[in-house]
């Protein structure tokens, strides 16, 4: 399974604004679409439907951008990609209205996908944006490796700090 752009940029858009909760300015759309080299004009129907779902707190004109609606622990993954996904049929037989497969009858292949469907998605479903933007243990330095954490930076690649 593969998730469609628009999941993906959803996403990202949610991960830049939990990983920005700190300042004080909002976050714009210009800064998310640079940042990733995104359109910014596909963003803002992105952040749009973020905003209609309750997820964002959008604010227009100067000194305006987007935040969190709530905080990102309480943002599930599971609920974002059902919600962004349009289309979970694996194969042609899980609709039954456009399925043509003259297996149907004795395959178990729509029973397999099913189930790994619903693991896929209990895996999400376990998740929050926060977990993808919390900060982890730095990969093994010695003794030094206690002392500091990684953290994500919009725009930029994990970065060592010190904590």
């Amino acid at each position: 399974m593969r998730l469609t752009q628009w999941t993906d940029y959803a996403l990202r858009v949610l991960m830049y604004c939990a990983a920005s909760q700190e300042r004080e300015q909002p976050v714009t759309i210009s800064e998310v679409a640079e940042a990733h080299g995104i359109s910014r004009s596909h963003l803002t129907k992105i952040v749009q439907q973020l905003a209609a779902q309750g997820l964002l707190d959008t604010t227009r004109g100067r000194g305006g951008g987007m935040r969190l609606m709530k905080p990102a622990h309480e943002i599930n993954l599971g609920a974002i990609v059902r919600m962004t996904e349009t289309d979970f049929d694996m194969v042609e037989c899980f609709n039954a209205e456009l399925n043509q497969c003259r297996m149907s009858s004795h395959c178990r292949l729509q029973s397999v996908l099913s189930n790994a469907t619903r693991a896929y998605l209990a895996v999400l479903d376990g998740l929050s944006v926060a977990d993808l933007v919390a900060p982890q243990p730095a990969a093994s330095q010695g003794a030094r490796a206690s002392t500091q954490a990684m953290r994500w930076v919009p725009g930029l690649p994990q970065v060592v700090r010190s904590v």
